[in-house]
């Protein structure tokens, strides 16, 4: 599956219509202020914290060279969700993507993160991907559930791998997704294209 989605597309959700579509420069802004209204809790599981305005510069060149690819998700004009991938081709693990995301409070159990995930995950699988990570904190246990009902398993636990704001370590889950495999799976029940 290789073909190029496009943005924007809109999902309607318990929180109401969200508009999902490629983060720019423009965005800079109103990504910063989602990430800012975030608890520091949420932002852990991240290299960096994206609430700094460097940070978020830095992000935003990425997505410009290529490295990154983000989605926001966009409610009544306020970003309520970013879902990113990270895929670096020159590495030793170029078939592997990184998914990220974050999503508001005001609009958990709400369907924006499961939309979010199921999107971001349908870009990589147009990105020809064969494996996917995530990472979270071992207590986002709402997390942990919305990815592996996407077919997500634990991979491994980094202990005390983040430290918060008052210095309390964290220990973080990774999990992994055979992108190969779901698909060949799709294929074999003659649905490939059932993420568009």
């Amino acid at each position: 599956m290789s073909e190029k989605r496009s943005y924007p597309r809109h999902v309607t959700t318990e929180a109401g219509e969200i508009e999902f579509r490629l983060m720019s420069r423009s965005d800079e802004q109103a990504v910063l202020d989602f990430a800012r209204a975030l608890p520091v809790h949420d932002l852990l599981f991240l290299p960096r914290n994206i609430s700094e305005p460097k940070v978020l510069s830095a992000w935003i060149a990425e997505i410009e060279r290529g490295a990154i690819t983000s989605l926001i998700a966009v409610r009544n004009a306020r970003v309520v969700g970013c879902g990113t991938l990270v895929r670096d081709p020159h590495s030793w693990s170029p078939h592997v993507g990184e998914i990220r995301m974050v999503v508001s409070k005001e609009v958990r159990g709400q369907g924006v993160g499961r939309a979010l995930s199921q999107e971001t995950f349908a870009l990589a699988l147009s990105a020809g991907l064969d494996k996917l990570t995530v990472q979270m904190t071992v207590d986002q246990r709402a997390a942990i559930a919305l990815f592996e009902s996407l077919g997500f398993r634990a991979e491994g636990l980094l202990r005390d791998q983040v430290r918060d704001v008052e210095g309390k370590k964290h220990d973080i889950v990774v999990f992994g997704h055979d992108v190969a495999r779901f698909q060949a799976q799709l294929e074999a029940y003659g649905v490939p294209s059932a993420v568009e």
